[in-house]
């Protein structure tokens, strides 16, 4: 089987492309001051060239996202084993990839939970993707395993709003808390279901190009908005209208 990744080698991936145009540009500019010493136009120009270049790139890599999603969209939305909180049946998803530890993810569960509870049309699809520590994994477990308690939301929600730094005791000492069996949880958390649905989340990430927590998915579409910065109504509200 493979080996779990638990760092956070992926964070940063998604910003290569916007790096490398920002380092080609600050190259023609230097090289081209270094040759003939541009007058002002020149340097406009160049920069206008830059500027289009990075607005098509960044628009053929969301043209390009939009499908890879699209293409996987079943195993996104209708994987019995994903957990679902919310009304099941809701005809508008939102699909978060995260991660236990993310302080991004947590921050913006409130404004989900009151989406959640206020609007019964929605449902938030959670596909486990821990990147950032050991113990992101450990949580991931536990949290797929307390779906065969019955007790899945309660426990999610309880991580979600934990403050501070997440240790194995932590994970447990809320598992107790929500109601959990622990016993029974460090049993079934084990075993090599609950380590496939974490794979097969890892996987689907990959092939649809999510590379950092929280990833929100709405209508076959990255929402690519800081996640502080997300209105979450509004984003429902577009989808039903089919935008």
């Amino acid at each position: 089987m493979p080996e779990l990744p638990c760092t956070g080698v992926f964070r940063h991936m998604k910003h290569r492309v916007s790096a490398a145009i920002a380092i080609c540009a600050a190259l023609l500019l230097s090289g081209a001051a270094g040759a003939a010493g541009p007058d002002a136009g020149e340097q406009q120009r160049i920069q206008q060239a830059v500027r289009d270049y990075a607005t098509r790139t960044a628009a053929e890599q969301e043209k390009n996202q939009d499908a890879l999603i699209a293409r996987n969209s079943e195993a996104l939305l209708n994987d019995p084993k994903t957990p679902v909180i919310g009304n099941p049946k809701a005809p508008v998803a939102i699909i978060e990839f995260f991660d236990y530890t993310c302080p991004y993810c947590k921050a913006a569960e409130p404004r989900l939970e009151k989406l959640l509870n206020d609007d019964p049309g929605v449902k938030l699809v959670v596909k486990d993707f821990p990147i950032l520590t050991p113990q992101s994994v450990v949580a991931a477990k536990a949290a797929l395993a307390s779906v065969k308690q019955g007790k899945y939301a309660r426990y999610h929600q309880a991580m979600m709003m934990f403050r501070g730094q997440l240790t194995e005791d932590t994970i447990f000492d809320i598992a107790k808390d929500s109601g959990l069996d622990v016993n029974r949880l460090r049993r079934d958390m084990d075993s090599p279901e609950i380590a496939g649905e974490i794979i097969a989340d890892f996987n689907l990430a990959r092939a649809i190009r999510v590379f950092a927590t929280p990833a929100f998915i709405v209508n076959n579409h990255l929402i690519t908005t800081s996640s502080a910065e997300i209105d979450f109504p509004k984003v429902v509200a577009a989808a039903r209208a089919g935008r």
